[in-house]
């Protein structure tokens, strides 16, 4: 078993019902979901990794950072979005000057959409019977 590594910078994310905690650790590149390699976390779609390592693009760090993830809740893409804002904050308490570029990016944005909750007399949040006239 790895030696465990001591320092990281510490990044917080949420997306709809999705929780993700990052750590960067100084490294080569390796991202680690949930204990399994990014790609096989993903189901093996690039599209998502590529999301995951946007802040990391941006800043062109993509070889300086060891990353670790947890993320819990919420389906794949919830997760993904996620993750990406846990990373960009975690880069962003690194190097304050990165904060620009992310934000121009719509790195550090959370998106507060969530799910509407259903309401009592309806079928779901807004779904009604079909009135009649008569």
């Amino acid at each position: 078993m790895a030696a465990t590594k001591t320092t990281y910078i510490y990044g917080l994310g949420r997306r709809k019902a999705a929780s993700a905690r990052a750590r960067l650790y100084k490294g080569k590149g390796e991202i680690t979901i949930n204990d399994k390699p990014a790609l096989e976390y993903l189901s093996g779609n690039k599209t998502y990794l590529a999301e995951i390592t946007d802040p990391l693009a941006l800043a062109q760090k993509q070889k300086d950072y060891d990353i670790t993830i947890r993320v819990t809740g919420g389906g794949l893409a919830g997760q993904v979005d996620a993750i990406k804002l846990a990373i960009s904050k975690a880069l962003v308490t690194e190097a304050p000057d990165l904060r620009p570029v992310l934000k121009k990016a719509g790195s550090l944005k959370r998106d507060p959409r969530e799910k509407e909750r259903k309401k009592y007399g309806l079928r779901s949040a807004r779904k009604k019977e079909q009135f009649s006239k008569r």
